[in-house]
């Protein structure tokens, strides 16, 4: 993207899907604990050294797991509204219809009437999820199913 491009747009709505906060003490927990086995079973190695290797791993996972970010930008100088999830976009002209998924409905969405050639971005810890339907001759793909943790709010800065 040039630098003139970005400047140009501006975010309407940006959410990061970082995990739970209360899912670093189990992480981090699993961690410690794996590293007392591997001290008590590895007799050479120095004490420190399997905590000092599991635990940033632990925590670089976490990290990792929540980096995907959804936002809704749109550019200046009449282009169209976009919706990007992680690396992927989507024109908001393309959108014929949408609707919110909530977390009572979710397993139906992901499961027998979800269709194969559909995007899906899941995060399991995020309840409800976006319905987006797409109106493209020239996409294979039907829709696009993703998580977030405020729906209507990207809803509205998509279709304003």
């Amino acid at each position: 993207m040039s630098e003139t491009r970005a400047t140009a747009q501006s975010v309407r709505y940006r959410e990061r899907l970082w995990v739970p906060l209360w899912w670093w003490l189990p992480g981090l927990g699993m961690a410690a604990l794996i590293a007392l086995e591997v001290d008590q079973g590895v007799s050479a190695l120095p004490d420190w050294l399997p905590y000092a290797v599991l635990l940033p791993v632990a925590a670089v996972v976490l990290v990792a797991l929540g980096r995907t970010e959804v936002r809704v930008v749109s550019g200046g100088d009449g282009a169209e509204t976009e919706l990007w999830v992680g690396n992927a976009h989507l024109p908001a002209s393309v959108v014929s219809r949408s609707a919110v998924v909530p977390k009572s409905a979710k397993s139906a969405a992901l499961g027998r009437q979800l269709d194969p050639a559909a995007y899906v971005v899941h995060k399991s810890w995020i309840g409800p999820m976006v319905l987006l339907v797409l109106d493209d001759p020239d996409d294979p793909t039907p829709y696009w199913l993703i998580s977030a943790r405020h729906p209507d709010k990207v809803l509205a800065a998509l279709i304003s």
